[in-house]
């Protein structure tokens, strides 16, 4: 299941990013993914200051995002790390690693995440696209928008042909690694978010039954 989520960031927040992207030390993208053959971009040097504000700003924005919290479950998030690539560069067919390492701690890689930071008119190309059968499916998404899918997925970043792409990705260690599961408990949170008040109060309680139960079953 792939979850958009409109307007994650708000107006300032998306400009706080790009100035601090402006004025940012970027590095090779294959830093943290040395043996790759299909990967052509740059990322945030995760020592600066600026790109730890960066991450601060997306982690904040997750925090404060119920449909963020509903969907992913998350028991741990990777720091958010600012990627851009320029004209030419892209990020071939892949499947995400299904853990990395920050400090001392080890995060298996559920959920991904990619957080779209400037005007899709401003580049040509750069569309996320993942593959899901014998289908593609294409994102280029507004400033601040958001769209998280399974680490499982063969996806990439097709090569930028005109201006620059800016986002900013992460990846999510869910209390619920099951992805079916997590999807139930979804579905039942927003029927009870759109539906509860016009039930009668019994259906609503039963709803409720079945929804904090399955909480108790399966969230670990």
């Amino acid at each position: 299941m792939f979850l958009t989520i409109e307007k994650l960031l708000d107006p300032g927040e998306v400009q706080r990013l790009q100035a601090l992207a402006a004025g940012m030390h970027f590095v090779d993208g294959k830093e943290t993914n040395p043996h790759t053959t299909v990967k052509n971009n740059q990322q945030a040097d995760q020592a600066s200051q600026a790109s730890a504000e960066a991450s601060a700003i997306v982690f904040q924005a997750f925090r404060r995002s119920r449909e963020f919290e509903d969907f992913a479950v998350p028991q741990m998030i990777a720091p958010p790390l600012l990627t851009k690539y320029g004209s030419g560069q892209h990020y071939g067919e892949h499947i995400d690693a299904g853990e990395i390492v920050v400090g001392q701690q080890r995060i298996r890689t559920d959920l991904s995440c990619t957080v779209f930071l400037n005007d899709p008119d401003s580049y040509e190309g750069g569309e996320l696209e993942s593959r899901l059968g014998n289908r593609t499916m294409t994102y280029k998404g507004q400033p601040g928008d958001a769209i998280l899918y399974p680490s499982t997925t063969y996806h990439q970043v097709k090569e930028v042909t005109k201006g620059e792409r800016l986002v900013a990705i992460t990846f999510i260690q869910s209390r619920l690694p099951d992805a079916l599961l997590r999807e139930i408990l979804f579905e039942l949170g927003e029927v009870y978010a759109y539906e509860a008040e016009t039930m009668s109060w019994e259906n609503r309680n039963r709803l409720e039954f079945v929804q904090q139960n399955l909480k108790r079953l399966w969230l670990r």
